[in-house]
């Protein structure tokens, strides 16, 4: 087999491997038979162990046929010089079809795949962080393992708290179907087969996020993430229709693209070698391409095929609004925070790895066909949200949801890379992101169990004594987050990298384009010190000073190895995952293997930038005007971070400033704050009030007019009922009544004459006879 074939088999497997796990978990109905069965778990950690290990084997395969470039910590730094092109190896991405699903017209529905270094490293981590989440969640979910689940949460009408069975299989069955979505989502080779996945993934996270469905906070939070992402999906389905009417076609490449068969989106859409678009400004045309460099034409006139500049903007915001919905972006961020009622194995694994880990990604794949109007709306949302969600942070006291507002915030930082241009620092951090903020959760999760489910960081403190591991690990995660680092050594863990590569392609876009879009540069480095100060606020708040409830604290308990080996895992992972970089002696940053093998799979035209023009006037930084700007960037968002992280240090570390007094005098911006900006009651406002009220409108036109109609029919009808009784009663009846009484009477004066005397019958015919007699002679007389 070839190196393709290979690659996509394994890939297949790896994908499919939680299917079956599925499957059998959800239809071997054994597992109802005994409740406090493991076979569930060990099937699932089995499927998607395996299918990390599929991953590692293709990305080497891969790696192989592309000469590991990416792996030599000593290799010269790509040319990022002005002008020059910056293409993938031609045997670096592999596509194909797996299945054809039907034909109609233009229109091919099939099953493709679309592999890269990008899918392989976000296989890679889907499946290693899913691996790691599921043996968490056998330790976290034992408490299903049983016949009778108490859920004190829950209160009967009688007072009582709530019983049903143990659904431990069921949440793994659950994982595996998450898990296979996602995978599914990468691997997908078009746009409508991740738009499948996309709502795939939807659903298991409805599922999993409501998995304590008898709590009404549980089944609300799943509603509301389900309906809002809804919302971005309209925005996404209009983009799908847009691509499909002037495309022609989905699929994101087509090796066998002719006479028969349309090229792909992004063969389509291509560059020039100044880095826009191939356009008519006369008309506001770009001009599709053959995947080439020469422009389609129509068969039968001959003429160049187009789409409205305008139209492929259009068709840019709508995908985009559907990775708003998915990955929590302003204005559609508040269902993230709630979907904390689900397990925190859920919660690590929407926060990192899943759920939120998509729309960034599809932000990611479908970045060639972005417009620098798009890139620019895809900035500022994140430059908002990712403030946004901050100020929220700094203020919660729920150890979940400080860390649900924080992954919010740095998908607001991924996608502020995106959109100014800094297509690996954005996918980079998607990557380290996923590793920290999944020890997190998980720290998060071992601190719920070891604390008796207790949430509220109020209660902690000190729980180091009692929780070493957690703790240590729980500060590795910390560090890596804030972007903290050795700045003599270069060295910090993971986030260091991954948040200063988006500060400096922030600081670079600012100088190409003078005098504007500060803030896409000046916003996450304010923001970068106080993600350091709300994580350090977190660790010092729950692990160190006095124990703030010593009943609770007498409880503590550290987790078993089963939760903390996990832990381990992911610590190394956080800390290491973007070393093994180096500066060469010219000076340049050569960045680590995963960047690198990110950088693999950057658009072409990423390198060199875009250079404004009359008819875009934005200046898209390339690597030069980056790299030019990385050490001045590294070094304003460590101090940054030092800053947030030493006074998260002497408030709760120290306690040499009081937060109570600080709350006192900023009051109402600490309302503000803990009441979520109020974006809650401003949709309440704007969307659920009205609704309700148009609903009361429908309830009362249905109530007064349509049933008053309906009622007064029915008591019409009961009237006309009532006369036509009357009527039988009186006419028909009375009439018939009449004939009936009127033959009793003529009966009964017969009964005179019927006396039963023989000779009495006979004179009564003797005289009859007579009489017959005289009448004939009188009506006959001759």
């Amino acid at each position: 087999m070839d190196r393709e074939t290979i690659v996509s088999l394994l890939l297949s497997v790896a994908w499919l491997l939680p299917l079956l796990g599925f499957v059998v978990e959800v239809f071997g109905g054994y597992w109802n038979q005994n409740r406090q069965d493991k076979r569930a778990a060990y099937l699932a950690v089995g499927c998607i162990g395996a299918g990390f290990v599929c991953s590692t084997i293709a990305l080497v395969v891969w790696g192989n046929a592309n000469s590991w470039e990416f792996w030599s910590s000593h290799a010269a730094p790509t040319d990022y010089a002005a002008g020059s092109e910056h293409t993938q190896a031609e045997d670096a991405v592999f596509s194909g079809t797996y299945y054809t699903l039907g034909k109609f017209g233009r229109l091919v529905v099939s099953l493709d795949y679309y592999i890269d270094s990008l899918t392989l490293v976000m296989f890679m981590m889907v499946t290693l962080i899913a691996t790691c989440i599921h043996v968490f969640a056998i330790g976290y979910m034992s408490d299903e393992l049983t016949d009778d689940y108490i859920d004190h949460q829950v209160h009967t009408a009688g007072g009582g708290h709530f019983h049903r069975p143990g659904r431990f299989y069921l949440f793994f069955a659950y994982m595996s179907l998450f898990s296979f979505s996602m995978l599914g989502l990468v691997i997908a080779g078009n746009i409508f087969q991740v738009f499948v996945f996309w709502e795939l993934v939807g659903i298991c996270s409805y599922l999993l996020i409501g998995f304590y469905v008898e709590r009404r906070s549980a089944s609300t939070a799943a509603n509301k993430a389900f309906i809002m992402n809804r919302v971005g999906d309209f925005g996404f389905l209009i983009g799908l229709m847009v691509i499909w009417t002037w495309m022609g076609t989905f699929r994101f490449t087509e090796p066998d693209a002719g006479d028969l068969r349309p090229p792909g989106i992004f063969q389509m859409v291509q560059r020039k070698a100044d880095g826009q678009f191939d356009k008519d400004d006369a008309l506001g045309h770009v001009f599709l391409q053959d995947g080439h460099g020469q422009r389609l034409r129509d068969r039968v006139t001959g003429e160049p095929l187009t789409i409205p500049y305008e139209l492929l903007v259009i068709a840019g915001i709508g995908v985009f609004a559907g990775c708003v919905g998915k990955s929590a972006q302003f204005p559609l961020q508040t269902w993230l925070p709630d979907a904390m009622e689900g397990p925190t194995p859920v919660s690590a694994l929407v926060h990192s790895a899943t759920m939120v880990a998509a729309g960034v990604y599809l932000v990611g794949r479908f970045f060639p066909v972005f417009t620098p109007e798009v890139l620019l709306t895809i900035a500022y949302v994140g430059c908002i949200t990712l403030f946004l969600a901050a100020t929220i942070a700094i203020v919660a006291t729920d150890i979940k949801r400080v860390l649900a507002y924080s992954t919010i915030s740095q998908l607001g930082y991924m996608m502020l890379g995106l959109g100014v241009f800094g297509w690996v620092a954005g996918m980079f951090h998607l990557i380290t992101h996923a590793f920290f903020k999944s020890l997190m959760f998980l720290c998060s999760g071992s601190v719920i169990v070891g604390c008796h489910h207790e949430q509220e960081m109020t209660r902690m403190g000190g729980l180091r004594r009692r929780m070493p591991i957690t703790a240590a690990t729980m500060l590795v995660g910390v560090i890596a987050i804030s972007g903290l680092a050795i700045p003599i050594l270069n060295l910090g863990f993971s986030g260091f990298y991954s948040k200063d590569a988006i500060v400096a392609t922030g600081l670079a876009f600012m100088k190409s384009n003078p005098l504007h879009h500060m803030l896409l540069f000046f916003v996450p480095l304010i923001t970068a010190g106080m993600t350091a100060f709300y994580m350090f606020r977190l660790w010092f708040y729950t692990f160190c000073g006095r124990p703030r409830d010593h009943q609770l604290y007498d409880r503590v308990h550290e987790s078993p190895r089963v939760m903390t080996a996990p832990l381990v895992i992911l610590a190394v992972l956080a800390a290491g995952c973007a070393w093994f970089g180096h500066t060469d002696d010219a000076g340049h940053h050569v960045p680590g293997p995963l960047y690198r093998l990110i950088e693999f799979s950057e658009p072409a035209h990423v390198a060199a930038g875009v250079a404004a023009t009359s008819a875009t006037p934005l200046t898209l930084p390339g690597h030069h005007a980056v790299n030019g700007a990385h050490h001045a960037a590294g070094l304003y968002a460590l101090i940054a971070a030092a800053i947030g992280a030493v006074t998260a240090y002497v408030v709760y570390g120290l306690g040499l400033v009081n937060p109570t007094g600080v709350k006192r005098q900023f009051a109402g911006l600490y309302d503000f704050l803990v009441e979520k900006w109020r974006f809650d009651e401003l949709y309440d406002v704007m969307f659920v009030r009205p609704v309700h009220v148009v609903a009361g409108w429908c309830a009362a036109f249905d109530r007064i007019v349509i049933d008053g109609f309906l009622h007064w029919l029915s008591r019409a009808t009961v009237a006309v009922s009532n006369l036509d009784r009357r009527f039988d009663e009186t006419i028909i009846d009375g009439f018939v009544n009449l004939i009936g009484s009127a033959t009793l009477a003529v009966g009964r004066s017969l009964r005179v004459v019927q006396t039963g005397r023989l000779r009495q019958y006979v004179m009564f015919i003797a005289v009859g006879v007579l009489v017959l007699f005289l009448a004939m002679c009188i009506t006959f007389p001759k």
